[in-house]
């Protein structure tokens, strides 16, 4: 039974900050493995990990298996092979955590488009504000990215949005299962592009350079996304109203561009802040202003 309190109790408050910290600084691991694994070889280790061995204790969600197998090839060889291939030397970390999260307006695009449903005012406001930020980055060549690696990354939100319609198609799952068991379907597509565009070569000297940081950084993928990312966030939005926990995902590209800035010494520039706060002001239009026109009326 879900909460009726509006407000997280502290301690769960921490746990869903934990979730998006890690979700957020995970841009910077996929940088670390990225130094000695080839990006779809990288993707495929991480899809395979989140498959085995968690599948043998959770059971298949019940969902038809062409829901679970369109789910694993827009999210595996999607979001994230394409994400994975822009990141490697084509946009910085920072930048890659906040570019994605277009995947909110392309969904609204997509449920417009498949749906039916027409976007509200303040969406169409949002989309303009996130678009200008991405045009901002798109117009800026520091080295913080190329042109190549924002369209991959603006495609891989597209593909994120794909799967968010394919998962919203299943109804209501257990969210860590269906991701878990999706995976299965993302090696297949992803082994195929890695071949053809890797090199079994190239594949097998990644995978025998990697050292323990490296799969240190794979097993983050697995276990801190998956498994505590999915698991903890799943089991808030099943105890708690989605309203006292879905903004709390906005924070994800903060942790990312702050993370990155931190440990990796990315430079934020006076464009790259403009950029990051009318991305940010974009999607928390989109998500916090129904709440917040309610909360005026009250």
């Amino acid at each position: 039974m879900k909460s009726s309190h509006r407000a997280l109790p502290p301690h769960l408050l921490l746990l869903a900050l934990a979730v998006t910290a890690v979700w957020g600084s995970n841009f910077v691991v996929i940088k670390f493995a990225l130094a000695h694994l080839p990006p779809l070889t990288l993707a495929l280790l991480r899809f395979a990990l989140a498959f085995f061995p968690l599948a043998l204790f959770l059971p298949r969600p019940k969902v038809p298996w062409r829901n679970l197998a369109c789910y694993g090839v827009l999210i595996g060889a999607g979001q994230f092979g394409l994400l994975f291939t822009a990141m490697r030397a084509d946009i910085t970390p920072g930048l890659a955590s906040l570019v994605i999260q277009s995947q909110a307006f392309f969904t609204i695009a997509l449920a417009a488009w498949l749906g039916g449903e027409r976007p509200a005012p303040y969406q169409i406001a949002g989309l303009v504000l996130a678009s200008t930020g991405i045009g901002l980055i798109g117009f800026h060549t520091d080295g913080s990215g190329t042109p190549l690696g924002l369209g991959l990354v603006l495609l891989a939100a597209a593909s994120w949005a794909g799967g968010n319609m394919v998962n919203r198609a299943a109804g209501p799952v257990n969210m860590l299962a269906y991701v878990v068991w999706s995976s299965l379907f993302a090696i297949p597509p992803l082994l195929v592009l890695a071949l053809a565009t890797e090199g079994w070569q190239r594949m097998a000297a990644g995978i025998a350079a990697a050292d323990s940081a490296t799969w240190g950084a794979v097993l983050w993928q697995s276990v801190g996304n998956t498994m505590f990312g999915y698991g903890a966030w799943g089991w808030l939005l099943g105890r708690h109203q989605a309203a006292s926990v879905a903004p709390l995902a906005l924070l994800v590209p903060v942790f990312g561009l702050g993370t990155s800035a931190l440990v990796l010494g990315e430079p934020l520039q006076g464009w790259k802040i403009t950029a990051f706060a009318l991305v940010m002001a974009g999607l928390s239009l989109g998500v916090l202003w129904p709440r917040l026109k309610k909360w005026m009326r009250e």
